[in-house]
């Protein structure tokens, strides 16, 4: 947990005037407009490996993105559960307040061509993918506009190069691998980012995954989202090693403060730049905190205080500890931080607003999507028995 001396990583902001980081790449260029930013050692642990630098240059407009991208997506998932809670949202809904800097600061340090897989907290990762906020509410509300059609829910959302969105626990780690083999096979210097959470990191299908991008040196990141709990149980209580980075034995792995959006860019620029050099894979554990339950019928205060969570909100929230950083570097004022959060704020409600209104799939639209078009059987059975549907 956040509040243990282990995870109580804190915010230090360590700042000076200096020099850029040029676009998405890791590079350190550096010019006279950047501002650098300097990360306590705290930020990383290492195994196997030498920790990214902890001098950061990012420019101006890099910082507020992703300010402006924590608040939207903190605003996005806030009016999600008000909308759950009106029993407008049907079904799972698992949300990611708390752990926005993760989503963030992956996106800043990738390419467009870089391949993203996770579990089902991924509404925020879907919207950094390129989804719209209105898109991804539609989806919630089961609407056709819904960048699934809305069919998939919470937990099936998709972008060109973000494949989901994956229901099973750690199923979609191997389909991460598998991914990245791909990329391997075709000489495609990209990268795959392999997201599953500590709930998952004691599945076997994840050791297997393991296995295959060693044995065959694929470009593949594993990311262990170690939000501190896997639904209500805590981490100590059912991994015997909690240091997730070491779990791949093999592999070599860093530990990161998930909770600092800079410290997440910095790694995740690091990731890429490893597996894109034929060093093989990676792995990384971002250290985070859910301030919700596991999911929207978890109040998640049955297995850990509130003042834990109260604790953590207060020492380590990941929008405060950037806004702080602005404010310290004069990169904004509070009045411009308002601005940010009120527009966000009204943006966010706009589309939700419009997703509401939105039409509901028509009921043809069911059938299709479930076989490749043109390797369709002659027909398909429905819910009923009599609910046969004929493709043409």
């Amino acid at each position: 947990m956040l509040s243990t001396p282990r995870l109580a990583l804190g915010r230090a902001i360590s700042v000076r005037a200096a020099a850029p980081m040029f676009g998405r790449s890791f590079a350190s260029t550096t010019s006279a407009h950047s501002i650098a930013v300097d990360l306590p050692e705290s930020s990383f642990k290492t195994y196997n490996c030498e920790a990214p630098p902890l001098k950061v240059n990012l420019e101006k407009e890099t910082l507020l993105n992703m300010y402006k991208g924590m608040v939207t997506m903190r605003r996005m998932e806030t009016t999600a559960d008000g909308l759950f809670k009106a029993r407008l949202i049907r079904g799972f809904c698992h949300l990611c307040t708390g752990q926005e800097a993760v989503g963030v600061g992956m996106e800043t340090a990738l390419s467009k061509d870089d391949k993203v897989i996770t579990a089902y907290r991924s509404h925020g990762f879907t919207h950094m993918r390129g989804a719209s906020v209105h898109s991804i509410f539609a989806e919630l509300l089961g609407k056709k506009t819904g960048v699934s059609q809305g069919k998939g829910g919470s937990m099936h959302m998709f972008t060109p190069n973000f494949f989901g969105g994956n229901g099973i626990v750690g199923a979609q780690v191997p389909l991460g691998a598998g991914i990245a083999f791909v990329q391997k096979y075709n000489d495609h210097k990209a990268a795959t980012f392999t997201f599953y959470g500590d709930g998952a990191a004691n599945q076997g299908q994840v050791y297997e995954a393991f296995n295959m991008a060693k044995l065959w040196e694929l470009p593949c990141v594993f990311v262990c989202e170690n939000n501190q709990y896997g639904m209500g149980t805590s981490a100590e209580r059912a991994s015997a090693s909690t240091d997730y980075y070491k779990r791949g034995q093999y592999i070599p792995g860093i530990r990161v403060n998930g909770m600092d959006v800079v410290a997440v860019y910095q790694a995740i620029g690091y990731g890429r730049e490893w597996v894109t050099s034929a060093k093989g894979p990676l792995v990384l554990e971002m250290e985070t905190y859910r301030y919700g339950g596991h999911s929207m019928s978890d109040p998640g205060t049955s297995y850990r205080s509130r003042e834990e969570i109260q604790k953590v909100r207060a020492d380590n929230d990941p929008i405060t500890g950037l806004k702080e950083r602005l404010l310290k570097l004069k990169v904004i004022t509070e009045d411009d931080a308002k601005a940010m959060d009120k527009t966000a704020r009204e943006e966010v409600d706009k589309a939700a607003e419009q997703a509401k209104a939105d039409p509901e799939p028509d009921l043809e639209s069911l059938w299709r999507s479930v076989y490749v078009k043109g390797s369709e059987p002659p027909f398909l059975r429905g819910r009923e028995p009599e609910g046969v549907h004929r493709y043409k």
